[in-house]
């Protein structure tokens, strides 16, 4: 029975496909120290897939598919990932300037004042993480932006480990509190699978974009009708999968119609879509981007003034986590395909915090991109799709309408159409890797964090 196991439960065997994207079967034991762990971790025949059999409320540990029914302790998670972890206190121990919070003179006599320091620091880190992200010179919802947020989540949720942990308080005064935030955190754990899925799926869209070009590349130094034709079939490839539609009311069953042209496909193409969608998807079929959403965002609200002073100041900083893992899945969701993606969430901040300004402005800022004509039934608000929707559009217009032998101008249409989407072709292969590899680090991190709170609440008690 591993650590925080319940008598009776059964960890999963599962040799699926999960977050990490590759096989685990056979492992055996991996009740081992990190240093032996990581090149495990790293392998790319290991397969990561998170499971849980009952309840995440009651379940105190976590199960993991396809380790041979192990517990993953804390200890096995140290050093994986945290180039923050391993800087100790972190920005924290630099950053003792008294930044004001929500939280007036009267409650701030009920706590210690180091401890204090420490929750401003962290509000005042955050608001300039945020502030940072809102005002970069990435552009929205582009993969370098959704890259700079990971990171920004992954710098606050290891300084709010270190606040969490990083004083011995009595039980009772962290238990709820911690609890809440860890049973939100494991529901995140489903979004990271489905938000990798969505990566892989675009990882799959870029091998019809390189067909189109290495067919009409600049290499060619004529267009022929042949080439044409094995381009054009390989943008009709890409937009079915780019559709994969879906026989629901869900939103992804009313994704972007620019390739309508294709409305009418046969029933043989329909079910490449629902094959290639149940080969995809890690999750289960009735699983809900937008259910999950929700599930995690369900009753955070900010701490009252007694519930500050009863847990003498650490209500402010895991209502401040809650809104960033709510925050942050919601952003993964709306760029990254996901099943049955939806955006209508309660995400609200009061003015007093110190990052509410930012997050509130980055919170409007893709609800407006979602609401925008070209955008409103779409995939996902990552820039990049939007960019393959509309070459792919264009390229195809061309084709349709190209005569052979084609005149000297709408050749150079076809090429300058094929130049833009090399443009984002490249985007997508430096992009991509580093991208799941960060959603695979969040995912990592919040286990290794429950884990260890978990832990940490059992050895008080």
């Amino acid at each position: 029975m591993g650590p925080g196991q319940r008598k009776g439960e059964t960890l999963s065997n599962g040799d699926k496909r999960g977050l990490l994207g590759f096989r685990a079967s056979g492992i055996g034991d991996l009740r081992h120290r990190s240093n032996s762990l990581l090149p495990l971790l790293q392998s790319p025949h290991l397969s990561f897939n998170f499971d849980r059999t009952r309840d995440s409320t009651d379940a105190p540990g976590l199960r993991f598919g396809g380790f041979g029914g192990v517990t993953m302790p804390a200890a096995d998670f140290q050093g994986l990932s945290a180039p923050f972890a391993s800087t100790g206190r972190s920005f924290l121990s630099l950053r003792r300037d008294h930044a004001a919070h929500p939280m007036d003179a009267h409650h701030r006599h009920h706590i210690d004042a180091g401890e204090q320091r420490e929750f401003d620091a962290f509000q005042r880190q955050v608001a300039d993480l945020f502030n940072d992200l809102a005002g970069g010179g990435d552009e929205i919802l582009s993969i370098s932006w959704i890259r700079r947020l990971l990171d920004t989540f992954l710098m606050c949720q290891e300084e709010f480990r270190v606040i969490l942990f990083g004083h011995r308080r009595p039980p009772a005064l962290i238990d709820r509190l911690v609890s809440d935030f860890f049973e939100r955190a494991v529901k995140a754990l489903d979004v990271c699978n489905a938000v990798r899925d969505g990566v892989d799926q675009v990882r799959q869209w870029r091998k019809h974009l390189e067909i189109v070009l290495v067919t009409l590349g600049p290499g060619h130094r004529e267009l022929s009708e042949g080439q044409l034709r094995r381009a054009k079939k390989a943008l009709g490839d890409l937009a079915i999968l780019m559709l994969d539609e879906k026989d629901t009311g869900s939103v992804m069953s009313h994704r972007n119609r620019s390739f309508g042209r294709n409305s009418g496909s046969s029933s043989s193409s329909s079910g490449r879509r629902s094959h290639f969608r149940s080969l995809s998807w890690s999750v289960s079929r009735s699983w809900s981007a937008a259910r999950q959403l929700q599930a995690i965002g369900n009753n955070v609200a900010a701490p009252r003034g007694h519930e500050v002073v009863e847990t003498a100041g650490l209500a402010v900083p895991v209502y401040t986590m809650n809104s960033l893992l709510l925050f942050v899945m919601w952003a993964l969701v709306a760029a990254i395909p996901c099943q049955d993606r939806g955006l209508q969430i309660h995400f609200s901040v009061p003015r007093s915090y110190l990052w509410s300004a930012p997050i509130m402005s980055l919170h409007e800022r893709i609800v407006e991109e979602s609401k925008k004509k070209d955008r409103k039934n779409s995939i996902g608000l990552l820039k990049e799709i939007h960019q393959i929707e509309k070459c792919v559009h264009h390229l195809t217009d061309l084709m349709d309408a190209a005569q052979f032998p084609m005149a000297d101008d709408r050749e150079m249409e076809v090429r300058q159409g094929v130049q833009e989407l090399a443009q984002v072709y490249e985007a997508l292969k430096e992009g991509l890797d580093p991208l799941e590899r960060q959603v695979r680090e969040v995912f990592l991190r919040i286990v290794r964090s429950r884990t260890e709170g978990l832990n940490c609440l059992n050895g008080a008690e």
